[in-house]
């Protein structure tokens, strides 16, 4: 399916709101578990992994209903600036009046590009493409039977004090669909996104996004347009080991409702940087990769 086993009023209203609030201090964590993105890298050398549940369903009556899990998303911080991306959808489709399928998605694979770097005065801008390899079996509607390919332009911009910072980041982009897509059902679509997320404390930051898209085609389960209002939040375990949930529901256009859950692990690959004050952050780097790659372990262990 189509962006329901990755993350994604109308697109431009939520694209016009974007605007004006990014024009209006240290980033805060960004993207998952919302469907807007944002246009920071991780940083250089570093690694990022989610083990996570995504739901995406517009009910009995339209496109029917997803549930992505366990599905895994790594990042990496290639070169400064530069980040490269993989997610391994996994889950199964509940289609309105037929058959449930289980299995895994479409592959995506993307790099996350920052070309500006935030200042006191202006944004953070980045694009994020990313394609998608068809490896989903189009004929149980786990992919879309395909290449097909996401193209954004994000902004962000924070301030205030560190620890009660506010982050805001929003954009948009365009979904594009192979001929082989189209073949079966799915179109090209627009897409955007606001969010205004605040750092309550230094182990919680809570957020709410708009979030629009257009129709999918009626093969997707988003078969008709839709702006989403979706609240969430992070929960800080320690250093490098956070939990994250979102979930949300339309407010204008075909009902849809959608959730986050998933850990979230990061650690440096590279030598001890500068900034790494004694051994305790390099402990618990060390830990949180440990910790990352047994659970990894233990949610690939299906059920035949």
């Amino acid at each position: 399916m189509l962006h329901r086993f990755n993350f994604r009023c109308n697109a431009g209203l939520a694209l016009g709101v974007a605007a004006l609030a990014l024009c209006s201090g240290r980033t805060a964590h960004a993207g998952p578990p919302f469907q807007t993105d944002d246009p920071d890298p991780v940083d250089y050398r570093h690694f990022e992994m989610y083990a996570f549940e995504l739901s995406d369903s517009t009910g009995k009556n339209a496109g029917g209903s997803l549930l992505s899990v366990p599905s895994y998303e790594v990042n990496y911080g290639v070169v400064p600036n530069v980040q490269l991306h993989l997610v391994l959808p996994v889950g199964a489709v509940f289609i309105p009046d037929g058959p449930t399928y289980y299995g895994l998605g479409d592959t995506e694979l993307g790099a996350k590009i920052r070309f500006v770097k935030e200042t006191k005065r202006s944004p953070e801008v980045g694009i994020f493409p990313f394609f998608e390899l068809p490896t989903g079996n189009a004929q149980k509607t786990l992919g879309v039977g395909g290449m097909w390919y996401r193209m954004p332009l994000w902004l962000q911009k924070s301030w205030g004090p560190e620890d009660h910072q506010w982050t805001s980041y929003g954009g948009g982009g365009e979904v594009v669909v192979s001929a082989a897509g189209y073949g079966n059902g799915y179109k090209d679509f627009p897409f955007s996104g606001l969010l205004v997320q605040r750092q309550m404390n230094k182990k919680i930051a809570l957020g709410a996004e708009l979030f629009g898209h257009g129709a999918e085609g009626e093969a997707a389960i988003s078969t008709r347009a839709a702006t989403l209002l979706d609240l969430g939040g992070i929960y800080e375990f320690h250093d490098g080991f956070d939990l994250l949930f979102a979930a949300g529901r339309s407010i204008y256009g075909q009902p849809e409702t959608y959730t986050y859950l998933s850990l979230y692990w990061t650690w440096n690959s590279g030598p001890k940087q500068a900034d790494d004050k004694d051994s305790g952050g390099q402990n618990n780097s060390a830990k949180s990769a440990a910790a990352g790659a047994k659970m990894l372990s233990a949610l690939t262990r299906l059920p035949r």
